[in-house]
């Protein structure tokens, strides 16, 4: 027999955990040189031409279907392609600009 007196409470949507993927900017995959386009990646023997390897620390990877090369010595350092980052700015011109505030002398208006 069923328990009487408790009844379900309904629940509201879910909230999102985590974190949304970005799509993918395959643009970034071509070097167009003239009329030619050519391809910077390597595409998956397995799969066929449109499915690229990614590139990865010492290793190429198809997530499609698991096709894994490992990269040896030189290959691996060349291969890398460092992430995009933000230019440094000069913290120079700010620290500048607060000596060049206090060197200057504060008017009295004593007058």
């Amino acid at each position: 027999m069923g328990k009487k007196g408790k009844e379900a409470k309904k629940k509201g949507k879910k909230q999102r955990t985590g974190k949304k993927h970005s799509t993918v900017k395959t643009h970034s995959f071509y070097e167009i040189s003239g009329e030619n386009a050519e391809r910077k990646r390597k595409s998956c023997p397995r799969c066929g031409q449109g499915t690229w390897l990614g590139q990865h620390k010492g290793r190429l990877y198809c997530g499609k279907c698991g096709y894994t090369e490992f990269l040896r010595g030189e290959q691996a350092q060349r291969q890398e392609t460092p992430r995009e980052e933000k230019p440094a700015e000069e913290p120079k011109q700010e620290e500048d600009a607060k000596e060049q505030a206090k060197e200057e002398p504060k008017e009295d208006k004593k007058e």
